[in-house]
């Protein structure tokens, strides 16, 4: 039963999704883009926070890269899609291999630290490219079209595209956690020591999701890029990593869809508050403090146990049992 409702409330959900360009205003079909955009870069935050328990301030600079990328080779006169995208993913992606290979060598606080001070150290490399506008950006000459096919100027058209991307990669993110690899990560963020001492390396696990989370942030920067037709260092900034944590606290985390709806949520307030008064993260502010001491699951968390369609707890998983096979020696299999 409970199955069959969460079914039916995803499906609901995404034809809402599908619908919101039916309303034929064009300034609601951007808005719905810009929460698809940033829920794939909250999802990014959540695959670590929420599965690997890292709490990263640098996320922001990978949704960056992603942006400056594409937004440069388009400036450069390319504008396929199929090349522009993986291109801008696969920078972020080596991006995120540095940072992640230095960054993951600590824990806690001084995780926290390191990842913020590579964003600055972004952030300001950002500024200081006069030729792209240094500290106010530049913008792009056009939206980026599927190899001649397809043109992305239409609104409707690229909100579809963009939809589509966040549903793939909410697809591909949530088959990744319920995977061994998945196993892996969630049990390396409960008992590193144990994970290690069954044969599974937790730095190097760790790693690989690290990396995979900066590629996802650099497709929204990508996309985000094009959606704006316009790229500044603002981006980058720490503040956008803290919205990217509170979209995901918000919604709830280790979950993958609940930074999605905390994204919509939180850029609906920020949306009808700043309306009101240029202080609306005074108003805002709150509903985070209830949020974390009434709402200890999360507004998505709330909203399933509302529908009635919660899933039963799971078990941490087992890591000397059957959870996660014998480390047989090869990488493949999370050897020694």
């Amino acid at each position: 039963m409970g199955l069959n409702r969460r079914t039916l409330l995803h499906a609901a959900l995404l034809l809402i999704a599908l619908a919101v360009p039916l309303t034929g205003n064009i300034y609601y079909t951007r808005f719905a883009t810009q929460i698809a955009i940033y829920g794939m870069a909250a999802l990014s935050v959540d695959l670590l926070l929420g599965f690997a328990g890292l709490v990263t301030f640098g996320q922001a600079a990978f949704f960056g890269v992603g942006a400056y990328a594409a937004g440069m080779l388009s400036v450069a006169g390319w504008t396929d899609a199929f090349i522009v995208w993986p291109a801008a993913v696969a920078v972020t992606m080596v991006c995120a291999l540095v940072i992640g290979a230095l960054a993951l060598r600590t824990a806690g606080f001084q995780f926290i630290m390191v990842t913020l001070a590579f964003a600055q150290m972004i952030y300001y490399i950002g500024q200081s490219l006069r030729d792209y506008g240094g500290d106010n950006g530049f913008a792009l000459p056009g939206r980026n079209h599927l190899d001649g096919l397809l043109t992305l100027r239409n609104h409707v058209t690229f909100y579809y595209v963009v939809l589509a991307l966040l549903v793939l990669v909410l697809v591909v993110a949530l088959r990744l956690v319920h995977s061994q690899f998945g196993m892996v990560i969630r049990g390396g963020r409960d008992n590193e020591r144990r994970l290690a001492a069954i044969g599974f390396p937790p730095y190097r696990y760790k790693l690989v999701a690290f990396v995979i989370a900066g590629g996802i942030a650099g497709l929204a920067g990508a996309l985000m890029a094009n959606h704006a037709s316009f790229v500044s260092p603002a981006i980058m900034s720490w503040q956008m990593s803290g919205e990217l944590l509170a979209m995901v606290i918000l919604g709830s985390p280790g979950t993958l869809i609940g930074p999605i709806f905390g994204a919509a949520i939180y850029l609906l307030f920020e949306q009808i508050l700043s309306d009101y008064t240029e202080h609306w993260m005074l108003y805002f502010g709150p509903l985070l403090v209830v949020r974390v001491l009434f709402i200890r699951e999360g507004l998505w968390g709330f909203l399933v146990r509302a529908f009635g369609a919660q899933e039963a707890p799971q078990a941490p998983p087992d890591l000397a049992g059957d959870a996660i096979p014998a480390a047989s020696g090869s990488e493949g299999g999370g050897g020694r």
